[in-house]
């Protein structure tokens, strides 16, 4: 498998070289949110309440945005309204990069999404692994899966590792194999398995090949085998002190007391509350959360008041 990504990626080299050399310039060294994705009380898109959101965030140091991650309900729009968010995004702060959610279940309609979202202003392209018919998600099917996104997509294309949801890891060779691709530019990891961050980092030194932390709670153990970013739900509310962590690592600086900081707060907004939590929260740090699309349920009175004890415990009040 590794012979043949390394005859494809001479190919894609002598075809595309001016693409694949600036996908190869797109740093990811940094904090990039996975945004929530605003709807109104009828659960339409509310895009004047994103503008105002992008309005905060674009203040809080982040290196770029991660819009249509799993926090943003990607699941729930449809190609249309994605479009319109990425554009949202873009028009607010188009300075920054905007890593877009542009998976879908089928490799046709990832990459028909990949080339929509493109034209919108996308930076890099974060694609999951497909995971409704597991049984047939084999190394070779994943491989080819993202080979063919990436022989075609006109921005960056990143791996997205969120066995949470999809129930799956991309298999590590099969990541080492695509990471000989010059338009796959690195993976997100959301599983927190550091011998597996780490070991992609190892076998992949020789590549300009990143690798992203998919949470909070786990960036100074993922920093210190290899990663280099973070997408990470608590920066949507907790973005200054996810920054601080960030630049605290890369600066080699004692951070384990901000580390220990941001684990709980982040596990509340992410496997214990959910999207549901999570716009709870930015409803009261003066961002616009809002109801989630169904069949996601708001949080009850219960769960409101234990996630409002957990965000007390880092000087957030919510009511």
């Amino acid at each position: 498998m590794i012979l043949v990504a390394m005859l494809l990626r001479r190919l894609h080299k002598a075809s595309e070289k001016s693409i694949s050399v600036l996908a190869r310039q797109l740093n990811l060294s940094g904090v990039f949110p996975p945004i929530v994705t605003p709807f109104n009380d009828q659960e339409d898109l509310y895009l004047e309440k994103l503008r105002d959101n992008v309005g905060v965030w674009k203040n809080k140091g982040f290196k770029g945005y991660t819009v249509l991650g799993s926090n943003g309900e990607f699941k729930y729009l449809s190609l249309d309204e994605k479009v319109k968010i990425v554009e949202t995004v873009k028009e607010e702060d188009p300075g920054k990069i905007i890593i877009v959610g542009a998976g879908e279940e089928s490799t046709k309609l990832t990459k028909e999404s990949v080339a929509e979202l493109a034209k919108a202003g996308a930076s890099a392209a974060l694609i999951y692994s497909p995971s409704f018919y597991k049984g047939s998600m084999t190394a070779s099917a994943y491989f080819q899966h993202y080979l063919q996104i990436a022989e075609v997509s006109p921005i960056p294309v990143i791996l997205y590792n969120v066995p949470a949801n999809t129930g799956i890891d991309i298999p590590v060779e099969t990541v080492i194999s695509l990471a000989e691709h010059d338009n796959i530019i690195g993976i997100k990891e959301s599983g927190g398995n550091v011998v597996r961050i780490g070991t992609i980092s190892h076998k992949t030194k020789h590549l300009d090949f990143q690798i992203i932390a998919g949470s909070a709670s786990f960036m100074l153990p993922s920093y210190s085998v290899g990663a280099v970013g973070t997408v990470a739900a608590l920066a949507n509310v907790m973005g200054e002190d996810v920054v601080a962590l960030h630049d605290a690592i890369m600066a080699q600086e004692d951070c384990i007391q901000l580390q220990h900081k941001l684990i709980e707060p982040n596990t509340a907004v992410t496997a214990q509350f959910g999207i549901a939590g999570l716009k709870f929260v930015c409803d009261n740090v003066g961002l616009y959360g809002g109801p989630c699309r169904s069949p996601i349920q708001p949080l009850s009175n219960e769960q409101k008041e234990k996630l409002s004890k957990i965000m007390a415990h880092v000087g957030i009040q919510c009511s």
